[in-house]
């Protein structure tokens, strides 16, 4: 019946991908559901979006909702899980909940971005549990690559549901709490109808290295350094930069923390007392006077940024930091699939200063923060979901995901996208109606459509460059004195050497001269006629069509 209360699950982003993650959970009749948001995240954009900084879901849907949607909880503090707070936040309004690490974070990010008002939140810890209107929540402890990530248990009466956020299994994750078997295997007892879950890692076998082994493999590769040793990670991977500075620690080395986002992440650790014990960290300025073997850079840019620490430094252009001959560089990190040519970029050049490079191909220096497929069989085992979904990967992970869940067991599987309404009770497991989804993105000061922000165009632009022709003309459509083209991202000449400037006022003023006088008054049909003719110039002797404007003043 339309008015049975159903528990529905809708992603705005996080299925068929990895990152943008932002989840709706919904209860009630299909006319008056009450709506839960769990994360919030952003992604990066590629050579697709020439220009944009960041990519966030397309919130129409749950924006027409806010009235119904009862609060927002963000699993931990990645980027792609909580990064789109400051950015959107206020098109909701919502009651806001995260640990306290995660809690510092964004009010970082909210001081470092301009006209951001400060972002109302309720701190709560790992092993909370509150209600949210028809919504009694649990954070349960997980493990992953950052301080006090947490899976939600989502209690209704239609049933319980577990969104397991980033996660894996690792008793000795370096900092905070490891993961709460005890727990999910209480909540497994108790009967969760459904596990939304973590796929990144689906198609590969075994389980995940301990980020304890990757302390003990730095503390033996810094050890061994004769020189400088520099190690770049992400900033959010507390356990990590503390594994590094055990590691300096143990060799007798101080730290230089280089990068605005690893000194907050730093700071704000260092707030909540998980740098105690630890020597102080020093900054950039320090690092002159330092002996070479008693220094570790830590630093940012493992992904190739291009203004990023690593890269200034790899190219020579850093005012306070350089690397020679003998010098090592960790990349405590996994290149994240299309960054590869950045990264290889920055290695090279390293390479040809005669750097020694060390990755994860060469000693356990990383590992992934996600399950492998001996993981999620055994967060089957603990929770005994009756219904699985797949999210947080490509579709490669999600059907490798959905086929180890049957194979284990699991008959209730979909493969959702992002957009479908999944009904997870009463009832099996069910597609039973999608609502609009797509991306916004920041563009500058400007956030909207990529069409709408001009995105397309530039990636035309990219690619055949513009031409602007101007021509002016009395009020009975005489020419007056010779149409002006200006040419951005063209060859200046043609495969003949002449001047394609030359060329194209050339076409313009044989079209116009084309056009009977009487009509020439027309200033629109003179326009359409010049662009025209500027286009098939350069078509006719570059064989690509730019793009082309042409404005005509009457005088």
């Amino acid at each position: 019946m339309a008015s049975e209360s159903e528990l529905v699950f809708v992603a705005l982003g996080g299925l068929g991908e990895i990152g943008m993650n932002m989840a709706l959970y919904g209860y009630g009749p299909a006319k008056d559901r009450r709506w839960l948001m769990v994360d919030c995240g952003v992604t990066f954009a590629g050579p697709d979006l020439p220009g944009v900084d960041i990519v966030v879901p397309d919130t129409r849907f749950i924006e027409e909702e806010r009235g119904r949607l009862e609060g927002i909880v963000i699993t931990h503090a990645h980027e792609d899980h909580y990064g789109a707070l400051v950015h959107l936040w206020s098109r909701f309004e919502a009651p806001l909940y995260m640990t306290p690490f995660t809690a510092g974070l964004l009010a970082a990010k909210v001081e470092s971005e301009p006209g951001v008002d400060k972002i109302p939140v309720e701190v709560v810890d790992q092993g909370a549990r509150f209600a949210l209107g028809p919504f009694d929540l649990e954070l349960v402890a997980m493990s992953h690559s950052i301080p006090e990530p947490c899976a939600l248990a989502i209690r209704t009466p239609a049933g319980t549901v577990v969104h397991s956020g980033d996660w894996k299994i690792d008793p000795t994750p370096g900092i905070g709490k490891p993961i709460d078997i005890e727990r999910l295997a209480e909540i497994g007892r108790e009967g969760v109808r459904a596990l939304i879950c973590d796929s990144t890692n689906a198609v590969r076998d075994g389980v995940s290295p301990s980020e304890m082994d990757v302390a003990a493999e730095l503390a033996t590769v810094i050890k061994s350094a004769k020189r400088r040793v520099a190690v770049t990670t992400f900033a959010s991977n507390v356990a990590r930069i503390r594994s590094v500075a055990l590691a300096a620690k143990a060799a007798d080395r101080d730290v230089v923390v280089m990068g605005r986002s690893m000194f907050r992440a730093t700071e704000v650790a260092s707030e909540l007392g998980y740098m105690d014990d630890l020597p102080a960290f020093l900054t950039e300025e320090a690092y002159g006077y330092l002996p070479p073997e008693k220094v570790v850079l830590l630093l940012t840019g493992s992904q190739g940024e291009e203004r990023a620490a690593l890269a200034r430094i790899a190219a020579g252009d850093h005012r306070n930091v350089a690397l020679s001959k003998g010098d090592m560089v960790i990349f405590s990190s996994r290149t994240i699939p299309g960054n590869e040519k950045a990264v290889n970029a920055i290695v090279n050049r390293l390479a040809e200063q005669q750097v020694d490079i060390v990755t994860d191909r060469d000693a356990l220096v990383h590992v992934s923060g996600h399950p492998r497929r001996g993981e999620l069989t055994q967060l089957y085992d603990l929770l005994k979901p009756q219904a699985l979904i797949p999210a947080h990967g490509e579709a490669l992970h999600l059907k490798a995901h959905r086929d180890l869940a049957r194979d284990h067991g699991i008959r209730e599987t979909v493969i959702a996208r992002n957009g479908d309404v999944v009904r997870l009770a009463p009832g099996k497991l069910d597609i039973v109606d999608e609502v609009p989804v797509g991306i916004a993105v920041k563009d500058g000061l400007i956030y909207g459509d990529p069409e709408e922000t001009g995105v397309q165009e530039r990636r035309k632009l990219s690619f055949a460059g513009a031409i602007v022709v101007t021509v002016t003309m009395d009020a009975k459509g005489g020419l007056i004195g010779e149409p002006q083209a200006a040419l951005f991202g063209l060859p200046e000449v043609d495969e003949e050497g002449d001047d394609m400037e030359d060329i194209v006022i050339d076409e313009v003023i044989a079209a116009l001269e084309s056009i009977p006088k009487n009509r020439r008054k027309n200033a629109d049909l003179v326009a359409e006629a010049a662009r025209r003719a500027a286009r098939a110039a350069v078509r006719e002797c570059w064989g690509k069509k730019p793009l082309t404007q042409a404005l005509v003043t009457v005088v």
